[in-house]
């Protein structure tokens, strides 16, 4: 068997494991909807509120997965577990592969609860298969990236606490992009930030896909953030893994 296939193999067994864990604690899927929800609920029966509000929502949930990402890598390297994956015959890059593959699965569960609860409140998408096509890869784009970046922040953080906390500025991203409010009607130092974000071109290329608003050169910036985070998040992570003694349990 090939290194490769040998990866792929390891890869798989880390993503059960990641599954199972999210099996055993059910409550936690629920919870990445929590503000989502809280945020769609007064819209229930207005349309133009729930359409516009739709796109970052979904942003959200996807930067409110992460969180869990972290923790859990973050559980992992603190309490020993990595030290006994060392000194087994897998791959040493499927122990992050697995966290990685079992997140999106978390995070696409996440997305399909909220898009639901959004068409029940009065949200109505004009897209078509190949609009939807578009706005599901760019979803799991946008999931990957922050993902690897959840990881290297999970190997970053020197307890489980830390590891909490960290990813929940990117909860507050969307907050300061378009995802609520356009952003020629924000004030002019908060405008600059919100032009210039990586959220502000994903929300905004999402509302295309989703209601056919225009997108222009959004899409082209969404995918090229995407991209950059993806690249940056999985070499940092990759470098912490590579070199991180396991540390000891806090006390």
């Amino acid at each position: 068997m090939t290194t490769l296939a040998l990866a792929a193999r390891d890869s798989r067994t880390m993503l059960r494991r990641s599954v199972r864990r999210m099996v055993r604690y059910p409550s936690l899927t629920p919870m990445l909807v929590g503000i989502p929800v809280v945020l769609l609920l007064p819209g229930a029966g207005r349309t133009a509120y729930a359409d516009y509000l739709l796109p970052g929502l979904l942003l959200m949930t996807v930067a409110g997965a992460v969180q869990g990402t972290a923790i859990a890598v973050a559980m992992d390297m603190t309490e020993g577990i990595v030290a006994r994956f060392r000194t087994m015959a897998i791959s040493r890059a499927a122990v992050l592969t697995g966290h990685v593959a079992g997140s999106v699965v978390q995070t696409a569960v996440g997305i399909v609860l909220v898009l639901g609860l959004a068409l029940l409140v009065g949200a109505r998408p004009t897209a078509g298969p190949v609009q939807w096509l578009g706005a599901a890869g760019l979803l799991l784009l946008a999931s990957v990236a922050l993902i690897w970046l959840a990881v290297a922040l999970g190997l970053q953080a020197r307890s489980v606490e830390t590891a909490s906390n960290t990813p929940m500025v990117l909860v507050l991203l969307p907050f300061l992009g378009s995802g609520f409010v356009p952003t020629d009607s924000m004030p002019a130092g908060l405008r600059l930030f919100a032009e210039y974000q990586p959220f502000t071109p994903i929300i905004e290329t999402l509302r295309g896909l989703l209601f056919g608003t225009p997108v222009g050169a959004s899409g082209v910036l969404a995918v090229a953030w995407c991209v950059v985070i993806t690249a940056a998040g999985h070499l940092w992570s990759r470098r912490l893994y590579e070199r991180a003694s396991v540390r000891p349990r806090e006390r």
